[in-house]
């Protein structure tokens, strides 16, 4: 099979399109015929320092397609079914072997590019907003990266949820198309101090919740804007920035702050997970929950794909196809 492979960490140069062997079908596992790719920020975080698995590697998280063969353990699941799997690495591949408890099968007609993109978004934006983030109606959440893909999703769910929804992103283009899905308040961070802004937008009060997924300096800014007994969901360090935060003023609050992992969550519960991310998935394909992708590349392009993300030009999420 066709794979993005790489041999040592480091920038998207070091992506290679190459043929490597076909992946094992285990007894209680599937294998895909992928269809499409979407790609994580954990994607190009492992590329560029992350621990090789295997030599050459192939990196990703989640892709969506087709099932060629079940293991003689399975059976849940069938050749034929159209899925979308999440795994600890792999992704970037035309085909992928994983555990037939991560492949999740699509509502019928629905697009693997859009189904490619919902797993870890989405259910990341769902606990952050929900399960730790514990966002209640008439309540106000501000979420960083806005134009993110865990952004898109988590403005669109906390605004169902009746939440007041604030997010910050680069550009007023991006702000505008996010108030399309939901947004009531936009703050571009580029040209605006983003926790006067949202001072400003509470009348002085602050945010009841933040979903930041950049840390660093910016999670400093997340805890300055939280109103009395608010809450950060600190789900990344998207923005790269190795500085420990100084999050003292926390106390002076009675503030709290959780961390949220998808992975050790679907790991430790889940069964809960599993419905969770089968109820996203039918939402989307229903309509009700909408999937921002940016750009399509060729697998035989990872380099350019990965290159195209961290420009940090793009709007929800970039896709590829083998």
């Amino acid at each position: 099979m066709k794979a993005a492979v790489y041999y040592e960490t480091g920038d998207p140069s070091v992506l290679r399109y190459e043929e490597v062997p076909d992946p094992v079908c285990r007894p209680g596992g599937v294998i895909i015929e992928v269809k499409a790719i979407g790609i994580q920020g954990g994607d190009t975080l492992h590329r560029q320092g992350g621990e090789l698995a295997t030599v050459p590697h192939i990196v990703g998280y989640q892709a969506a397609g087709i099932i060629r063969e079940v293991g003689e353990r399975v059976t849940d699941r069938e050749p034929g079914q159209a899925v979308v799997a999440t795994m600890s690495y792999g992704s970037h591949a035309s085909m992928v072997s994983v555990p037939a408890s991560s492949a999740y099968p699509l509502p019928d007609g629905m697009d693997p590019k859009v189904a490619a993109c919902v797993p870890i978004e989405f259910a990341t934006a769902n606990d952050c907003l929900f399960e730790f983030g514990h966002l209640k109606r008439g309540e106000t959440v501000l979420i960083q990266a806005g134009a993110s893909g865990v952004g898109i999703a988590a403005i669109q769910l906390a605004k169902r949820a009746g939440a007041t929804v604030i997010a910050t992103a680069s550009s007023d283009e991006k702000l505008t198309r996010l108030k399309e899905i939901g947004l009531d308040h936009a703050i571009n961070y580029a040209r605006e101090n983003f926790v006067a802004r949202a001072m400003q937008i509470t009348d002085g009060r602050g945010v009841d919740l933040v979903v930041d997924s950049v840390g660093g300096k910016t999670l400093e800014g997340s805890v300055a804007m939280l109103a009395y007994r608010g809450r950060v969901s600190w789900v990344g360090r998207a923005g790269r920035d190795d500085t420990a935060p100084e999050i003292w003023p926390m106390m002076q609050k009675n503030a709290s702050i959780t961390g949220v992992f998808l992975g050790a969550e679907m790991q430790l519960n889940a069964e809960r997970c599993r419905a969770m991310i089968e109820r996203l998935l039918a939402d989307v394909a229903r309509g009700e929950l909408h999937v921002a992708i940016d750009r399509v590349f060729p697998l035989s392009e990872a380099a350019e794909a990965h290159r195209y993300i961290e420009s940090r030009q793009a709007f929800g999420r970039v896709v590829m196809v083998p």
